[in-house]
């Protein structure tokens, strides 16, 4: 009976009604759609970023990511013997050998990354092949370089001219060499377009006079969900004291620490939201329980138990809840899965900002169900909690001195 009875009385005052319930849609509409484009734009820079060089996992030598040496470079087929059989069939490894050199051209010289790949296996992690913008990709012999646009222009050079390069090769051997440069990559990070040089590992091992060794071993994950379960393997089948195992956390700790910001001041906001939220559903309790004194009174003269009435307001105030929630559920998410098809591009200052990390300057929203949930239940509970006030007005009501009012 008190359901029934809380139901009509919400519809009796609709205006009111309505309101309190559209505060309660945007707050789960905008904290939904909010929580969704930082989720899925994170998410997108992360994996494009992994996806462009780095992977999210790499066995490395133990002193390699701090030295960044030569010396620090790791036995391939030592490495690969230690590595299970299951975990070798499960996952690509893509082996690199990489290390600076001054680059020279013409009467221009500067410092660059070269980094000997196995072509066929960085293709298929890092799609390598697909950002070429001129020349080929090492489609008719392994011979000639890969270098960045920034570095050409800087050089002023194309394909078909040549870079010699000057290094200190494996235990202070002298490396020297020279390589035509067979084709042009384009990077959307302007640092990795001006110092960018693959070249093939075999090249690249005899350059440096390393034999078969090589100074990391990519370990191709397809997403990083699969992360736990390969560091746990390799960490139970490695000697930690001659190899390190990188995740891409470790290996791109300022993208850590930008995600981290940026998550804390979406958090204020969402705070700040949920207080705004508060007060406006608080507000409307209070003018309903305000407007009904009298009515209040009324039937708590005629018998009608304190608990009663106040399970009936609060299954009142609840409902509109579930009836902004509800509401809020329905338009949110067909909303946030129409942006995550189609992603807002970036433009101008905020696209360079993005490039200079090497993600693609897009902005598409995650679409998580999970995101919906923890909304749509954290402002029902707002809404749950604030219901009670009620309670505390009917604790102290005198039949009499409402009925006066």
């Amino acid at each position: 009976m008190l359901l029934s009875l809380a139901w009509r009385n919400i519809w009796r005052n609709k205006r009111r009604t309505l309101i309190t319930a559209a505060s309660v849609l945007f707050a789960v509409l905008f904290s939904s759609v909010m929580q969704s484009i930082q989720h899925g734009t994170w998410d997108h820079m992360v994996d494009n970023v992994v996806n462009y060089y780095y992977g999210y996992l790499q066995i490395q030598g133990k002193k390699f990511w701090d030295d960044r040496s030569i010396d620090e470079v790791i036995d391939r087929q030592t490495l690969l013997e230690k590595l299970p059989e299951g975990f070798k069939n499960s996952y690509p490894l893509v082996p690199r050998l990489e290390s600076f050199a001054l680059a020279s051209a013409g009467n221009r010289t500067q410092g660059a990354l070269m980094i000997g790949i196995d072509p066929e296996a960085e293709n298929a992690l890092t799609g390598l092949k697909g950002r070429i913008s001129k020349g080929d990709y090492w489609q008719s012999s392994p011979e000639g370089i890969l270098v960045g646009e920034g570095l050409a222009e800087n050089f002023k050079i194309d394909v078909g001219d040549t870079l010699i390069f000057l290094s200190q090769g494996y235990h202070g051997a002298n490396a020297i060499g020279e390589y035509p440069v067979r084709g042009l990559i384009h990077f959307a990070s302007p640092d990795l377009s001006k110092t960018m040089v693959y070249l093939h590992l075999e090249d690249a091992q005899q350059f440096y006079a390393t034999g078969d060794q090589i100074t990391s071993l990519v370990v191709g994950l397809k997403d990083k969900e699969e992360l736990p379960g390969a560091i746990k393997a390799l960490h139970s089948d490695l000697d930690t004291a001659t190899y390190a195992v990188k995740d891409w956390q470790e290996m791109m700790p300022e993208l850590m620490q930008a995600k981290e910001m940026d998550t804390a001041s979406a958090n204020v906001i969402l705070i700040i939201l949920y207080i705004i939220i508060s007060f406006g559903i608080f507000g409307t309790i209070l003018m309903m329980t305000k407007d009904r004194q009298y009515e209040l009174g009324v039937l708590l003269s005629i018998g009608m138990r304190r608990m009663q009435l106040f399970g009936m307001m609060w299954m009142e105030v609840v409902m509109i809840g579930l009836v902004g929630v509800a509401m809020g559920f329905l338009i949110s998410v067909p909303l946030v899965k129409y942006l995550s098809l189609h992603p807002f591009q970036m433009t101008g200052e905020y696209a360079k900002a993005y490039e200079k990390f090497g993600a693609e300057p897009i902005i598409p929203p995650a679409f998580d169900w999970n995101i919906f949930s923890w909304q749509v239940l954290f402002v029902f509970v707002i809404t749950t909690v604030l219901a009670f006030y009620p309670f505390w007005v009917i604790r102290k009501m005198k039949p009499v001195e409402a009925m006066r009012l």
